[in-house]
């Protein structure tokens, strides 16, 4: 049984293509996707696309050409909710389309016709990425990039979090917008561009799936890492740490 790992970013992807041995390569709808070992469980490696559209497509292609079994979907993510700072880390509770809006139809952000506006995350693959994430980036662990975080003028330890992340096809980075969806949706943690997405077409195909994304910016108008930097010398890492382990601690 195959598992989907799908990273949003190339340079998660790089970083996971690495663990990857006995790979093997198949194009299909303009993507790779690479099928292989990782921690001692079969999987399929894919770069997603940027957007809802590229991440549904991928998706699709995970469950009905490579029969995944679950999906697990990794990025970056913008901060919404206060106290969550760059570094940190949130686990899908639930997702939402927050650029969904179909009123006066349907009320605002519910998904036509299935009547609902948050997906939900499988819970015990989320139970098993958050716990993951705690071994990984807790104070002390092996390998955190707490070099890089420094360097980066990131000076605090990176946290956990879960509950409602949420989707657009729009890059939210103005003070204005970021407070407008936190009136709009007060428990949004972060917010990104695919992940509720990947949830839909997982639900609509009865398919289990988890969601994490590291926390590159706050989704507003103040002063930003070197985004670039970030991405590789700390986004990435995590991201290669986790599903390791998330992997390495899966039940036969």
């Amino acid at each position: 049984m195959t598992l989907a790992i799908v990273s949003a970013m190339r340079e998660e992807w790089h970083a996971l293509r690495a663990d990857l041995s006995d790979a093997q390569t198949v194009r299909l709808g303009g993507r790779e996707f690479h099928l292989g070992q990782m921690a001692g469980r079969q999987v399929v490696l894919v770069l997603s696309g940027i957007g809802k559209v590229a991440a549904a497509t991928t998706t699709t292609l995970l469950l009905c050409h490579f029969h995944a079994r679950a999906v697990l979907f990794t990025g970056v993510a913008g901060g919404l909710a206060e106290g969550l700072r760059v570094g940190d880390v949130v686990v899908a509770g639930t997702l939402l389309q927050h650029d969904m809006d179909a009123s006066p139809l349907f009320p605002r952000f519910e998904v036509p016709l299935t009547g609902r506006a948050e997906f939900p995350a499988d819970a015990a693959l989320a139970d098993a990425l958050h716990a993951a994430c705690v071994r990984c980036l807790q104070p002390g662990a092996p390998d955190v990039p707490q070099r890089a975080l420094a360097a980066l003028g990131i000076g605090h330890a990176p946290q956990v979090h879960r509950g409602l992340i949420v989707s657009g096809d729009r890059f939210v980075s103005s003070a204005a917008e970021s407070a407008a969806l936190r009136t709009a949706l007060p428990q949004a943690l972060a917010v990104e561009m695919e992940g509720a997405a990947v949830a839909q077409v997982c639900a609509d195909f009865g398919r289990p799936f988890a969601v994490v994304r590291t926390l590159s910016d706050r989704a507003d108008d103040s002063a930003h890492v070197d985004f670039n930097r970030f991405i590789h010398e700390v986004a990435a890492v995590y991201t290669r740490l986790i599903v390791r382990d998330w992997l390495a601690a899966m039940p036969a």
